[in-house]
């Protein structure tokens, strides 16, 4: 690589990290592998922590660690990638393929261009002396809710290792618009038991179907009491706990009557506001039809399966202006799509939302981020780590 052109490297890392099939659930050990070498060969103290099988997170931490967390920086990003079945792609999504302006492949904008940018801007200052801290932290299974980085402040925990920096950057597609905000997202299900019976006699039987009409509709009601909870206008496109009924199934054949039934929900609730709040609302809605489905010898019953928190990081933190000059907008915002902010500040951390390529090209077939973008990306992290860790000059 000592003959390429500066900005040709950033694109020939990014093509090495797309190669990598890091799907939510497939092993992301040789991504993990890769970036913890990189990391080294620019000067990095590289420590791992598994997650689960095939699933770790990558801690890279260089230069003065302090316990003024006021001093150094974080960047952080998430290894996995959503999965490509079903979607018609017009070139190998593991393979980047350069269009014109657009990188295209899967994770190119979500979030891998950021990886990417990132590794090259450390190269451009690992000669240097840090005056502070710089941590570089790669997640796993932020796509499958945030599990990696919820595990994070267990396993930093029980090695007893350095708090971190309070400035946290997570490279999320943003547009290079800085988010302080940004809703959770929490799964539940909710199972309704019947009686079988031969359809002939559903007399004799419950339908669980029928008990889950009664879900449904208790739904549709608790989503527009939640439409009228309205904050954040001006920051999310939905400014309250947006309500998702996303998955239906039940019953096994025409001529049997169903006893079971199971449905999916997804709830994002607001910045600052806990999971916990929505799940009551939930299972006041569900005790209820529980007890008119008992009576009947059937049963409704709520599980949380996954959730990952909100994000809600003061307009007024120290590090939002180191990214200023980066910014189309000076106001910080909101984004609309959770991230591992929540967990991150669940360990102090003060997490802000920030990075190339647009959420409106992510998850889907051909999503690309544009060359100039990368190399913008590039740029901006490079200013970023300089300001926040190098000494004033």
């Amino acid at each position: 690589m000592s003959g390429t052109r500066p900005g040709q490297r950033a694109v020939e890392t990014l093509d090495r990290l797309v190669a990598w099939p890091t799907v939510s659930d497939q092993p992301v050990l040789e991504m993990a592998a890769g970036l913890a070498q990189r990391a080294e060969d620019a000067g990095f103290a590289v420590e791992r922590f598994a997650v689960d099988a095939g699933k770790v997170n990558v801690l890279c931490r260089r230069g003065p660690r302090s316990s003024d967390r006021s001093k150094g920086l974080v960047l952080s990003g998430h290894m996995d990638v959503v999965p490509v079945e079903g979607q018609n792609w017009s070139s190998d999504p593991f393979k980047l393929s350069q269009r014109g302006d657009r990188l295209h492949g899967r994770g190119t904008c979500d979030m891998k261009g950021f990886i990417a940018a990132t590794l090259e801007a450390c190269d451009r200052i690992k000669g240097e002396a840090l005056a502070r801290e710089l941590v570089l932290l790669w997640t796993c299974d932020e796509e499958v809710g945030c599990r990696g980085s919820a595990a994070l402040p267990g396993q930093l925990a029980e090695a007893d290792a350095d708090p971190l920096p309070f400035a946290t950057v997570i490279g999320e597609p943003t547009d290079f618009r800085i988010c302080r905000l940004h809703p959770g997202h929490a799964t539940w299900r909710i199972r309704c038991f019947g009686r079988a019976a031969h359809s002939s006699r559903p007399s004799l039987g419950l339908s669980a179907i029928k008990l889950a009409t009664r879900v449904l509709l208790a739904l549709e009601e608790l989503e527009e009491t939640l439409a009228a909870d309205r904050r954040f206008e001006g920051d999310l496109p939905s400014p309250w706990p947006v309500l998702n009924t996303a998955i239906l199934r039940g019953g096994t054949a025409v001529n049997i009557v169903p006893d079971h039934c199971e449905i999916r929900v997804g709830v994002r609730p607001l910045p600052g506001q806990p999971v916990a709040e929505i799940g009551a609302l939930l299972a006041d809605h569900v005790a209820a039809l529980h007890t008119a489905a008992e009576a009947q010898g059937g049963a409704i019953r709520l599980e949380l399966l996954s959730s990952c928190p909100s994000l809600l990081t003061d307009a007024g933190c120290a590090h939002l202006p180191l990214l200023l000059p980066w910014a189309p907008d000076s106001r910080p915002t909101g984004a609309p799509f959770a991230t591992d902010g929540g967990n991150l500040a669940a360990l102090g951390c003060e997490p802000l939302i920030f990075g190339p390529g647009s959420i409106d090209l992510a998850h889907r077939p051909d999503e690309y981020l544009l060359l100039a973008d990368l190399h913008r990306a590039v740029d901006a992290i490079t200013d970023l780590a300089t300001r926040a860790c190098l000494p004033a000059r």
